[in-house]
């Protein structure tokens, strides 16, 4: 049984319960028994083991974790502390840049525990992948499990941003109650489709500018690389 450690134990208990996650799970144990899969089993639900329920400012939503040896930690675009920054998350601190000039930190830092600490859930639409080989986990039951923690998400009164890169995230628009929440949406950050469209997006002020308009505080985007991001 999944255990979390927080208000996601109680709202996804049912979920943990379902044919289809029971289904997912036995697969799982097979791929990780018989191939390199990321993120470790142990770091899955890093996501929602750091940002609960009540705490979610704005959710960022990609595809599925990053397929290369030592990258995939359970948290969405982010490393651990000494691995190089992946592309896609070169281009959205380049992104954040241009958008609020906030400096990015050094190339070998790409540790987004901070965000996650202010509120981001850092969300993929997949949790787990084979290594090399990206989307290898689509199609398992992983989308019908990110599809119910959306509209939980989307269920909760008080409002917050969803933020949605690739066609995989912005599939999930439709479960979202635009007329509460605020959702960005743009091409995935990386170097394959950022330059048709998710440059310019404004992501990061835009998703301050609507918490503040609901009296929430703004996320400070800043990662400096130091252990007090950690």
């Amino acid at each position: 049984m999944v255990n979390i450690g927080n208000s996601w134990d109680e709202i996804l208990r049912e979920e943990f319960q379902k044919d289809y996650y029971i289904r997912l799970r036995r697969f799982l144990i097979s791929e990780y028994n018989s191939k390199t899969i990321y993120p470790d089993m142990n770091h899955i639900f890093s996501a929602f083991k750091e940002t609960a329920y009540e705490d979610v400012k704005a959710v960022i939503l990609g595809q599925d974790p990053y397929h290369e040896p030592g990258q995939a930690h359970g948290m969405a675009f982010s490393v651990l502390p000494g691995v190089p920054q992946p592309p896609s998350l070169v281009n959205i601190f380049k992104e954040l840049q241009e958008d609020l000039g906030i400096e990015p930190p050094p190339r070998d830092y790409g540790y987004l525990m901070k965000w996650a600490k202010e509120g981001v859930l850092l969300l993929n639409t997949c949790l787990t992948v084979r290594e090399h080989k990206a989307n290898s986990h689509k199609g398992q039951g992983w989308e019908l499990f990110t599809d119910r923690v959306i509209e939980k998400l989307s269920a909760r009164e008080k409002p917050m941003v969803f933020i949605l890169w690739g066609n995989n995230a912005r599939n999930k628009r439709a479960m979202i109650d635009g007329r509460k929440h605020l959702i960005l949406e743009g091409p995935h950050p990386s170097p394959l489709s950022a330059y048709s469209g998710f440059f310019g997006g404004d992501y990061f002020s835009r998703t301050n500018d609507f918490l503040m308009r609901n009296d929430i505080k703004p996320i400070d985007w800043r990662i400096d690389g130091t252990t007090e991001d950690n």
